[in-house]
């Protein structure tokens, strides 16, 4: 008992720690993306480079993100609800669906509570307004998410890679159909981030002593693979956006179609690497608040 009580304390420390680096790290994206000129630039020239070969993923854009209805959020959370519910898991039911609710209501209460300040950099959505974090990368990333808990530990794996890249996709296409800008996107998976977390914690607490706790279902390899793939790519972005910022703050209409495409592709990859992260980090806990039980 005492052995289960020292994992189940360091587990917890674990989860503490995910809600607290990964709200630092959403405070850092909205302090830089939102209050400072060249985050602002940053997402401006992304936003223009997108219209680079549009006109050839328009169709495919459009359909990943009209496909992200409230009825589509409320259908798979039913499913999602249900997976749990046949494997005997209320409280893992019940679960997922604050995660999807809250991470969702958060985004929304976020979007219309911050404010963009005006430094002139993007007249063209001078009136939108702010739109951090985005809602549809919300949506797919919580029911990505969400998916990777209710789901049997044999298939888990293969849940979070397809979750992972549903999400990337989603968040990359807000930004190639202009919706919405890369800060906003990856805002959007850490607000989902920290919910997995809360989540996980609240797991932990309701946790039954018949659970058994194995380590060899960490897949610690697939998160291996999902966490050093999404650091690369975020590495990639961090390299792209630094040279970029050479040239700021001249107008993206004055920038070359390179410099422009650099701002798209390394946005993109930041976009997606920042996906591949916190998937990682919700398999690397998954086995320790969803075990098994005995019988």
């Amino acid at each position: 008992m005492r052995v289960r009580a020292t994992a189940r304390g360091w587990t917890t420390l674990w989860l503490v720690m995910l809600v607290l680096l990964q709200t630092a790290a959403f405070l850092a994206v909205w302090r830089a993306a939102l209050h400072t000129e060249l985050g602002q630039w940053i997402d401006t020239v992304a936003l223009a480079g997108n219209r680079i070969g549009q006109d050839r993923i328009d169709g495919p854009v459009d359909r990943i993100l009209n496909a992200m209805s409230v009825v589509s959020l409320l259908a798979a959370t039913a499913v999602i609800g249900f997976i749990a519910l046949i494997r005997g898991r209320v409280v893992l039911a019940v679960t997922a669906t604050l995660l999807i609710v809250g991470a969702n209501v958060t985004t929304q209460a976020l979007k219309y509570g911050l404010a963009r300040p005006d430094f002139g950099i993007d007249p063209e959505r001078i009136y939108a307004g702010n739109s951090l974090p985005s809602g549809h990368t919300t949506v797919a990333a919580s029911v990505a998410v969400a998916l990777v808990l209710v789901l049997p530990r044999t298939i888990r794996a293969t849940g979070a890679f397809i979750g992972a890249a549903y999400a990337a996709v989603a968040g990359v296409a807000t930004l190639s159909a202009g919706w919405h800008r890369p800060s906003d996107a990856v805002a959007a998976y850490l607000v989902v981030g920290v919910w997995a977390a809360l989540g996980g914690l609240l797991l932990l607490i309701t946790q039954r002593e018949q659970a058994q706790v194995d380590s060899a279902e960490a897949h610690r390899t697939a998160a291996a693979v999902l966490g050093v793939g999404g650091l690369l790519a975020a590495a990639s972005c961090a390299l792209a956006l630094n040279g970029l910022a050479d040239v700021a703050p001249a107008a993206p209409v004055d920038l070359s179609r390179r410099l422009l495409f650099v701002g798209y592709a390394g946005s993109a990859a930041g976009i997606a690497g920042t996906m591949g992260v916190v998937m990682a980090l919700v398999l690397l806990s998954v086995h320790r608040v969803v075990p098994r039980h005995k019988g």
